[in-house]
């Protein structure tokens, strides 16, 4: 039978729960076997800079840090389970995107 993969990815991970949660209620209530959500390593954004605006003067920097949390989620096809997924509320912060896999 064909399997479906969700992969979510989120800037706030509360948000990312909360989808993953609501995802993993509908596929139990279906009685749909489901396999997740597994969580991949979290990519983290780095950038420094100079506090002073005009760049000269202290060598004080300002440190800023992006965490992007991403999950994966299979679960075999089912037209039902993917109608009702597709009718969820996703936040802006949570991408995602479904896939059909062999």
């Amino acid at each position: 039978m064909a399997k479906v993969r969700i992969k979510l990815q989120s800037i706030d991970i509360n948000k990312l729960n909360e989808v993953v949660n609501t995802i993993k209620e509908i596929a139990s209530n279906a009685g749909t076997p489901i396999s997740g959500p597994i969580p991949l390593p979290t990519k983290r954004l780095k950038v420094t800079t100079r506090k002073s605006v005009c760049g000269a003067g202290t060598a004080t920097f300002d440190r800023f840090e992006m965490r992007i949390h991403k999950r994966v989620i299979d679960l075999t096809a089912n037209e039902k389970v993917l109608h009702n997924i597709m009718r969820i509320s996703i936040p802006r912060t949570v991408n995602i995107k479904i896939e059909m896999v062999d």
